[in-house]
């Protein structure tokens, strides 16, 4: 199995760069969407929510307001703290679950926004890293609705492009077209069938049959 860390700030393009590799073939463990099913309805990590934030992060068909609970910890590190205490350790146990469901010739890419604020870069084959301006980022995060200072606070608890510069294999610019995009994604694809295919080949006997 080809691990392979995604990683890039908020309005950077990963979600682009995920899709294009999940069209190649490559099986994609999304951060975000474990972070959202580990407090889904029902849950044990949304109960465990509204125990230390209260019923006020709850929606009225009592699923979480994720929006509302992201401007609590967003204005408030402690409270960021206290809320990642009870997601991280869930979304770390369904991440490894998945990991080992998989065949050992898989590229599995994990899309994880936080891959560098959490000391992770050692646990992947190969780290990627998505870019692009910061006033580019910004329009694109307004043009999906979320407002500029939200967008800044955001940005403000990430690591910066140093940092994620510092652990990377691979760093695609997106601050291009899509196609532009594409075409650097496409060109990866390549690289990460050669590398798997390459570590298959390295774990077969050096003999043939006698």
């Amino acid at each position: 199995m080809l691990r392979v860390g995604l990683t890039g700030g908020i309005g950077s393009g990963k979600s682009a760069v995920s899709a294009r590799l999940a069209e190649h073939g490559a099986v994609i463990i999304d951060a975000d969407a474990l972070a959202r099913d580990v407090v889904a309805r029902g849950t044990a990590g949304l109960a465990a929510v509204v125990e230390a934030f209260g019923p006020g992060v709850l929606r009225p068909d009592g699923s979480l307001d994720r929006e509302g609970l992201g401007r609590i910890v967003f204005a408030d590190p402690a409270a960021r703290r206290r809320l990642e205490g009870i997601t991280h350790p869930l979304i770390r146990e369904e991440t490894a679950r998945r990991f080992s469901s998989l065949p050992a010739d898989a590229i599995v890419v994990h899309d994880i926004p936080l891959l560098v604020e959490a000391g992770m870069a050692g646990g992947y084959d190969v780290v990627v890293v998505v870019e692009a301006p910061r006033e580019l980022r910004l329009q694109r995060l307004e043009a999906r609705g979320l407002p500029r200072a939200q967008a800044e606070a955001r940005m403000a608890n990430q690591a910066d492009d140093a940092a994620r510069r510092a652990v990377a294999d691979v760093v695609l610019d997106n601050s291009g077209t899509l196609a532009d995009l594409h075409a650097q994604v496409d060109a990866l694809w390549q690289d990460l069938v050669a590398r798997r295919d390459a570590a298959i080949a390295a774990k077969q006997p050096a003999g043939g049959d006698e």
